[in-house]
């Protein structure tokens, strides 16, 4: 299975959602809350060519977005093959 990392922080109902949504589908990940680690928010942003918003999702080194694109690969039957 990838490596999952999402990026979230406090008080956001979107990484809840995003943090079941992998939940439900059997998939481990990595959190890191932006609020708590000094460095984490500058680390996503470069790493999401500058998005800001949370929940930011990568499986392995590919960045696949927030919940509403993991909830669309999820309905499109989609979300299991990328987790392999």
């Amino acid at each position: 299975m990838k490596k999952i990392t999402i990026y979230t922080g406090p008080f956001c109902n979107y990484c809840d959602a995003a943090k079941r949504l992998l939940t439900r589908n059997d998939a481990q990940y990595i959190e890191i809350d932006i609020a708590k680690i000094d460095g984490a928010k500058d680390a996503m942003i470069k790493k999401t060519n500058g998005k800001k918003t949370i929940p930011q999702i990568f499986f392995g080194d590919q960045h696949i977005g927030g919940y509403d694109e993991v909830r669309a690969l999820e309905k499109e039957n989609k979300l299991k093959d990328l987790l392999k």
